[in-house]
């Protein structure tokens, strides 16, 4: 195992030194072991290399917020072992990253495989909830739900071992990683850019894949120009651990046939690593393939740049939903209002550099306690939470605010604060 400074990712290699380079990338809440079904096979041919994402499998707990950070640690990491070329396959969050590769960094990449991928993951709101949640509750309700998400039911039921295993992974993540990957995920959209990725992409995902199932794939087919769709039944999320042989078979079909030369493998020692611990599952059908196209959603036309930089700011920090529902009720009357609400309080102050998110939140709850504007004081605690304050930090502000402010506007403010926070603390079902 390499050490890992900030900027880099902890890491694995596997097969012969001297063989082309194939990175395979792990999903939000696993580690490298979920490819541990497709390593032997592959490293026949390559020299596979496996890593880990911030704070899971015992990496060390340096947060990254953005995918195009994680993409910049991946490459960190590889220049430092003198990889310069490689091909890449990646599962959802790690198959976000390879797109970013492809984009960013086309010369480096000669083939890609994304696995229950999506070019945007969800909402921004699903995701910067899921943070809120993890933040006041840990992670333990995200691990328990974690084998709903990634496998079949009847997988799930039949491999009991290979469940408790998905539960220990998610739990024994750093909290504050994980949140910050789910703010990596919920900034990620790259919709509009799919038709730059020029190199020859499988996109590969389970048919039961009720997280990014098989619509986001084919979005994805649609809009790289050329791609492959492969669906394989029976398989729900995290298809490479519930169906391995047939996405061996699908990845050693690609990137035989599929790589782009030249490359350089990079020379690199095998660092000393334990026997991999993914319990073993009965053998599984083989996939179906199909070529199917799709439609990419046409993006809105473009709006003044301190208008589109404050609607990104207002999104991020009181959520899609809300916004979208504040625009929509605008009309001829009010419409000039939002305008100028977006591009003056979101896209210059609460977009300036000198106080971070954070302490804004602070300020505009007490803003709002002294004026008492009770409607949107709840809309400001939803978004103190995302923006990472934690309900005993929020009381604290709330009790701060009872001296300066008063103690009737104050119990009002509690009372709504209250309500807020239960309803996004709450892990769901």
């Amino acid at each position: 195992m390499s050490e890992t400074p900030p900027n880099t990712l902890q890491y694995r290699f596997d097969g012969p030194e001297d063989a082309p380079v194939l990175i395979l990338g792990p999903s939000l809440g696993t580690t490298w072991h979920m490819w541990d079904r497709q390593v032997p096979e592959l490293a026949k041919q390559w020299r596979v290399f496996r890593f880990d994402l911030p704070g899971h499998g015992g990496a060390p707990a340096h947060p990254a917020g953005s995918v195009a950070e994680l993409s910049a640690r991946l490459l960190a990491t590889l220049d430092a072992l003198g990889v310069q070329r490689f091909g890449y396959a990646g599962c959802a969050l790690g198959g976000a990253i390879g797109i970013e590769l492809a984009l960013r960094h086309p010369a480096r990449l000669a083939s890609l495989a994304v696995v229950a991928a999506s070019p945007r993951f969800g909402t921004a709101d699903e995701f910067r909830q899921r943070g809120v949640v993890v933040r006041t509750n840990g992670l333990d309700p995200i691990a328990r739900t974690a084998p709903d998400r990634w496998f079949t039911g009847g997988f799930a039921a039949a491999q009991p071992a290979i469940t408790e295993w998905a539960v220990q992974m998610v739990r024994t993540t750093d909290p504050g990683c994980y949140i910050a990957a789910c703010e990596a995920l919920a900034s990620f959209d790259v919709r509009p850019e799919l038709g730059r990725v020029g190199v020859p992409t499988l996109v590969l995902v389970g048919s039961d894949d009720q997280v990014t199932g098989p619509a986001e794939a084919r979005t994805l087919v649609a809009g790289i120009p050329d791609a492959r769709l492969a669906v394989v039944p029976g398989a729900s999320h995290l298809v490479p651990v519930e169906q391995p042989a047939a996405v061996t078979d699908l990845l050693v079909h690609h990137f035989s046939t599929a790589w782009q030369q030249p490359y350089d493998t990079g020379q690199t020692a095998l660092p000393g690593m334990p026997a991999v611990p993914v319990p073993a599952a009965p053998p599984q059908p083989a996939p179906v393939a199909e070529i199917a196209p799709a439609v990419v959603p046409a993006q809105p036309a473009g709006q003044p740049d301190r208008y589109q930089n404050g609607l990104k700011v207002r999104r991020e920090v009181l959520g899609d939903a809300h916004v979208d529902r504040v625009l929509a009720e605008a009309d001829e009357f009010s419409g000039d209002f939002q305008e100028f609400v977006t591009r003056y309080a979101w896209g210059e102050v609460w977009d300036r550099p000198g106080l971070d998110r954070r302490t804004r939140s602070c300020i505009t709850l007490t803003a709002l306690v002294a004026g008492g504007h009770l409607q949107e004081l709840a809309f400001h605690t939803r978004a103190a939470l995302r923006n990472g304050l934690t309900p005993d930090e929020i009381k604290e502000v709330l009790l701060q605010a009872a001296v300066y402010c008063g103690v009737p506007a104050a119990n009002s403010a509690f009372r709504v604060a209250q309500q807020v926070i239960r309803e996004e603390t709450t892990p769901g079902e």
